[in-house]
């Protein structure tokens, strides 16, 4: 189960296989905020700079499997005419792997630490990881935590692929 956290394909299609097709996005918030420094330090920005963050969580079958947070710094955003305020509940992952421009730099693989998390989904030690993609001059960092549901959700598919003949 391991291999999910590695996997450098789009996690939106494979969570889209996972669920047979019955994948999701429900946004959670979008907006100007102030970024963590954490963030700041990815993208090559001064502490305290000012970003777009999206927070959406990722559905199988109607049930959060993954939180996503998405950031990108404001001057590089608005300069490069992406609409990341327009995504809806569309996934930015979708956008990002067809668009061939974008390239991804290195995973980084971590347990996300909890207070980081929304507040319906604090718990700690649950793993995740994060990855640049960049266009020219504009990067977006993505973060994505896996929840206990998906990996249940990847073990009963796993356990029923060994049933079969």
């Amino acid at each position: 189960m391991l291999k999910w956290l590695f996997h450098e394909d789009s996690l939106t299609r494979r969570l889209t296989r996972l669920s047979e097709n019955a994948f999701s996005v429900v946004p959670l918030h979008e907006g100007w905020q102030r970024l963590r420094d954490d963030e700041c330090a990815a993208l090559q920005l001064p502490n305290g700079s000012e970003g777009w963050v999206r927070e959406v969580y990722l559905l199988g079958h109607g049930e959060k499997w993954v939180f996503a947070r998405s950031v990108a710094g404001r001057v590089a955003l608005e300069r490069d005419g992406l609409h990341m305020d327009q995504l809806g509940t569309r996934s930015l992952g979708e956008l990002l792997f067809s668009d061939r421009a974008f390239t991804r730099g290195p995973l980084q693989i971590c347990q996300y630490p909890a207070p980081w998390l929304p507040d319906a989904d604090v718990e700690p030690g649950l793993w995740g990881r994060r990855s640049c993609f960049s266009r020219g001059p504009l990067s977006i960092l993505v973060a994505e935590v896996f929840l206990p549901t998906v990996w249940r959700a990847i073990a009963h598919v796993t356990d029923a692929n060994k049933e079969r003949p």
